[in-house]
């Protein structure tokens, strides 16, 4: 016996029939049930005899959920898996895949089944985080898809996913602190525009939706730790980490070191790079400092919108890097 399969159908009321047909179908498995209608005595000796290989295929309920690791057991197959919750998919998904064998799950539903917008959510989830440790990422789509609940209000209800997870905790965030008459500053919005190639290549991640994850991950990192998290990701899942994601990576880096400074936009223009200060918070004795590094390689224009500092670059191949190296000694 090379492996062994779990069927769950989570309708009690015609599981026995539908062992009879998958009986039917291959005669020559050894198939039984399991549901949690059964006496603990008959599931014990079912689960005994699938442990001990005496049953190819066992044709169950959503009673798997809370079952004992089978290493043998290598397929799982949901029918109408839209009736299924997302959290409960993943549970059920992990009952196979125990050991060293290659394990399968097909999550299935009728063919010309019109599935809801919730169902069609969750399978896509399923399909989209495979792989190991994706339980958090399950966890937060389920949560999305749901809703989180009015946490301060009466009515326990509520969808997030018009803004997302990650939106809705900083507007929850700022909820909170306004309640409590803590003062809310504004997030600097860094715009980056310099001659470098940096993007997300098909051929490293093909799938859209994880490449957008990506993307946010990325956009999302606020100090170095972040980004070192998101370095390990995908090393772990895509491999090696190509030139273009670097540079993305990099300008993270640099928005980052940006906002520290004040700086609300940086612009490459041929040889020359453009920083624009944050008026209010500018300090002219900044200029004078760079001066004495940079000689005539920078020219400061004191504009009454928004003040810049333009720095002729010694290196177009290093643009990123000449580009952190001014931001450090601002």
């Amino acid at each position: 016996m090379v492996g062994q399969v779990f069927y769950l159908y989570n309708h009690v009321q015609n599981i026995i029939k539908k062992a009879g047909d998958i009986s039917n179908l291959v005669p020559e498995a050894k198939v039984d049930l399991a549901h949690g209608q059964m006496s603990g005595a008959e599931l014990e000796n079912i689960m005994q005899d699938f442990i001990d290989k005496k049953i190819n295929v066992l044709v169950c309920t959503t009673i798997l959920e809370s079952g004992i690791d089978i290493p043998n057991a290598n397929t799982i197959i949901v029918e109408n898996a839209d009736r299924l919750g997302l959290a409960q998919l993943y549970q059920i998904r992990g009952r196979v895949g125990r050991s060293e064998t290659q394990a399968y799950a097909y999550i299935t539903y009728r063919r010309d089944k019109m599935l809801s917008e919730d169902a069609d959510k969750r399978l896509k989830a399923m399909k989209e985080f495979t792989e190991f440790g994706s339980g958090f990422k399950i966890a937060m789509r389920d949560l999305e898809i749901r809703g989180a609940g009015s946490i301060m209000g009466e009515i326990q209800h509520g969808h997030m996913e018009q803004v997302g997870y990650d939106m809705y905790c900083k507007l929850l965030d700022e909820v909170v602190k306004e309640i409590q008459g803590q003062t809310i500053e504004e997030e600097l919005e860094i715009q980056i525009d310099l001659n470098v190639s940096s993007f997300i290549p098909d051929e490293y991640i093909e799938n859209p939706s994880q490449k957008i994850e990506v993307y946010q991950n990325i956009a999302s990192c606020k100090k170095e730790e972040d980004i070192q998290d998101v370095i390990d990701e995908m090393l772990d899942r895509f491999g090696k980490i190509p030139k273009e994601i670097e540079n993305l990576i990099e300008i993270a880096r640099i928005k980052n070191l940006a906002r520290k400074k004040f700086v609300l936009k940086i612009n490459q223009r041929g040889n020359n790079i453009i920083y624009y200060f944050d008026e209010k918070k500018f300090d002219i004795q900044v200029v004078e400092k760079l001066m004495k590094i940079y000689k005539a390689k920078i020219k400061f224009s004191p504009s009454k919108i928004s003040p810049y500092i333009t720095v002729q670059i010694t290196n177009d191949f290093e643009v990123l890097k000449e580009c952190k190296t001014f931001l450090e000694r601002i």
